[in-house]
């Protein structure tokens, strides 16, 4: 018989009540966040804080060994007791119990790390050195091991969908990328064998991050520096009294709109967009979004109890130099805040030398945000630029850098007298025409790791010159420095160069660290190398980064230029990748009176020049390049226009196939352009500038290009140089 209408209702009825009654119980059940789990490790001689739910103003037993709390669960439901600290040890049970029971088996007692970072935290012991035979050998009980997934949220999460393991080879070489993080695994391995302690290690890392997603708010909050970060921060989070108030402001803008669009509609008139809420106000909504990882993958954790916290991290965050030193106060500060623990002790790995690209200096001066983290208490930075892979931004030497982590950890936080540092820079004194550099952590002395001269080292000379390669000698816990031609040395650099791997170590094994120290002397290439230099004045300085199709010169000085001028000079300088500068100087009797049509051809100068120049002088350090004063065969290629390889001039040496120093400008006016100065009788380009409204795309280059067009024609090159800089200078009658 089919039911009635009546009997239908009834039947929703009972289904919806047995629904809620299905879903009130498992409300109503106890329960643990996953951060606790059968197998996992508690902390040692610490009190035990043990969290979670149950039905509201429900006492809550909690039972680990011996030790028992009872609580009252709050009006939503959440509950947490405090037990007392507790030995190393276990296995033991803990139980949970209410109106229902949990119960968490093979608990062990000792150390738990917490440890995160990006791509070479994660990255796993399946994917580094001697795999095979590490995850076989990975058997160690008393080491247990948590994955955090990867998760970034827009608000703090309490719980994290993982579970503690056993270390085994299975467990360690299952999930994530390539197995459980071997950077924590070997660290963990070797606090376990010279404690004999159990040791739990929690991998929450995620590669290609940056530190802001790690750093909850409260860690923002602790750093002046960072304080326009920590407002934005503030407005995006709902719990906020900062994105209420702007919430309600944006309100308020809507109410007024709702009104104004009514009343548009009511007299049949058009009305104004809808506002749009400000993206200040909205959550994070990216993984690399300020406090978006720490919502999703460390707040579930807290306030675990901890004995510390490792990182690997920095690779995405190289460029911001000292910044990172901020950064590092906000993250650190934060986590001892939220794990309730504000001595936490915090052990960090220095990115690794790699060919990065761009100024080279740039990865030295993060190794220096890095190294100044280290004032920061209970730090401590592991030294690795002896085991990376200048072709692999992953080196997977993980053995060794574990190692050095838990050496850090052994003499900072479990106070044995180990070694734990390799040498590092303590003062700089000048003696004559050589500089000593005293270093503190020399362990056992000083020595080279491959037994040949110490490498890497440079100093300046107070007068002339810039960096050179500087002769070390170890003398005691000092390295003397000497360099020929260096009468006063003034400073001196270390590893100061993205591919450094210097040879400098202690007995025990450890490497030096890169510095800096004394006063650099400002130096101008232009003084320096071109005694003429003195007599003559600047009109136009340009940085050639700033390309584009409008000229913008940074110095443009030609309205002064109010006498006649008998001499114009023409100085560019580029800095490889290298770091090295290469620079052309060339001078020449004026081939125009008007300073205006000196500088960069732009269609705008009204510059057009196809034409010889005389008593040219050229200085340049470009091999290849011919110096010399008043040589004849120099001639130009100024103009806007596009050009083409026909030698219409006939200039001697020219081709009439390739754009050389022999081209002929054509249509349109305003196209390709050319700025070049040649010595035909050299049968070489001294300098080129051409297509600068491509910007990075532009062709730039001293001395014959080496493939293709000698004038660099279609090299767009511009964007390989990490500085540029043109400098037009004139000689006053």
């Amino acid at each position: 018989m089919r039911p009635t209408f009546h009997g239908q209702r009834a039947l929703a009825s009972a289904l919806c009540a047995a629904l809620v009654l299905l879903a009130s119980a498992s409300l109503a059940q106890i329960r643990l966040p996953k951060v606790f789990g059968s197998h996992m490790v508690l902390q040692r001689e610490r009190p035990i804080v043990v969290w979670g739910w149950a039905r509201p103003n429900e006492t809550v037993t909690v039972r680990l060994g011996t030790n028992e709390s009872r609580t009252k669960a709050t009006a939503s439901g959440t509950w947490r007791v405090t037990l007392p600290a507790m030995a190393a040890g276990g296995p033991h049970t803990l139980a949970v119990s209410g109106s229902s029971a949990v119960r968490l088996d093979d608990i062990l007692i000792g150390d738990v790390w917490l440890c995160s970072g990006q791509s070479n935290m994660e990255q796993g012991i399946a994917i580094c050195d001697n795999a095979e035979r590490e995850i076989a050998a990975a058997s160690h009980p008393n080491i247990r091991l948590l994955m955090v997934p990867n998760r970034f949220t827009p608000v703090p999460q309490d719980d994290i969908e993982a579970a503690w393991k056993v270390c085994s080879p299975a467990a360690i070489a299952e999930g994530g990328w390539g197995g459980f993080s071997a950077a924590a695994y070997y660290f963990g391995r070797e606090l376990q064998q010279r404690l004999n302690v159990p040791i739990g290690l929690v991998d929450a890392s995620w590669g290609g991050t940056v530190i802001q997603t790690w750093t909850p708010p409260e860690g923002y909050a602790q750093v002046p520096a960072l304080k326009d970060e920590y407002r934005r921060v503030l407005l995006g989070s709902p719990a906020s009294d900062e994105h209420r108030v702007g919430m309600a402001r944006f309100l308020e803008t809507v109410e007024r709109w709702i009104a104004a669009t009514a009343e548009a509609l009511k007299e049949r008139k058009p009305s104004a967009p809808m506002p749009t809420m400000p993206a200040e106000l909205l959550p994070p909504s990216d993984v690399q979004h300020a406090t978006a990882l720490y919502n999703g993958m460390i707040h579930p954790l807290a306030p675990i109890g901890l004995r510390g916290a490792i990182w690997y991290q920095g690779e995405s965050n190289r460029s911001e130099g000292r910044l990172y030193t901020e950064r590092m106060k906000a993250l650190i500060g934060g986590w001892r805040k939220v794990f309730d623990n504000p001595e936490l002790p915090f052990y960090y790995v220095q990115i690794a030398p790699f060919n990065y690209g761009g100024n080279p200096s740039v990865t030295p001066e993060f190794w220096e945000a890095q190294t100044a983290a280290e004032a920061i208490p209970n730090t401590g930075m592991a030294v690795i630029n002896d085991i990376g892979n200048l072709a692999d931004i992953h080196p997977k030497n993980k053995q060794d850098l574990g190692k050095r982590l838990a050496l850090l950890a052994l003499a900072g936080t479990y106070g044995q007298k180990v070694v734990a540092r390799g040498p590092t820079f303590k003062s700089m004194k000048i003696e004559g025409e050589r500089i000593r550099v005293t270093f503190d952590n020399v362990g056992g002395g000083l020595t080279s790791r491959d037994g040949k001269p110490l490498d890497w080292f440079e100093i300046i000379d107070a007068d002339e010159g810039g960096f050179v390669k500087a002769t070390a000698e170890i003398d005691g816990p000092s390295v003397l420095l000497s360099a020929p031609g260096v009468k006063k040395p003034v400073a001196v650099r270390f590893a100061w160069h993205m591919l450094a791997e210097p040879n400098l170590r202690n007995r025990e094994g450890l490497q030096a660290n890169s510095f800096r120290a004394g006063d650099v002397p400002k130096r101008d290439l232009l003084t320096l190398n071109v005694p003429e230099a003195k007599d003559y004045r600047l009109v136009y300085d340009l940085d050639l980064g700033k390309l584009g199709p409008q000229v913008r010169y940074d110095v443009d000085r030609h309205a002064d230029i109010r006498g006649p001028f008998d001499r114009i000079a023409y100085m560019l300088e580029l800095t490889l990748p290298s770091g090295e500068t290469q620079y052309a100087y060339v001078s020449m009797d004026a081939f125009t009176a008007d300073a205006s049509k000196i500088g960069l051809p732009a269609l705008s100068s009204g510059a057009v020049f196809r034409q010889n120049v005389t008593n040219m002088n050229v200085i340049s350090n470009v091999a290849g390049v011919v110096p010399g004063m008043g040589l004849k065969g120099g001639n130009i290629e100024f103009w806007p226009n596009n050009y083409g390889p026909p030698n219409s001039n006939s200039v001697p040496n020219a081709s009439g196939e390739k754009w050389d120093f022999g081209d002929e400008p054509g249509e349109p006016r305003d196209g390709y352009g050319c700025m070049q100065v040649h010595n035909h009788e050299a049968r070489q380009t001294i300098f080129a500038i051409n297509n600068w409204k491509a910007a990075g795309s532009a062709d730039i280059g001293i001395g014959n290009r080496p493939t293709d067009n000698p004038d660099w024609t279609f090299a767009a090159n511009a964007g390989t140089y990490i500085a540029k800089r043109l400098r037009v200078l004139v000689r006053m009658k």
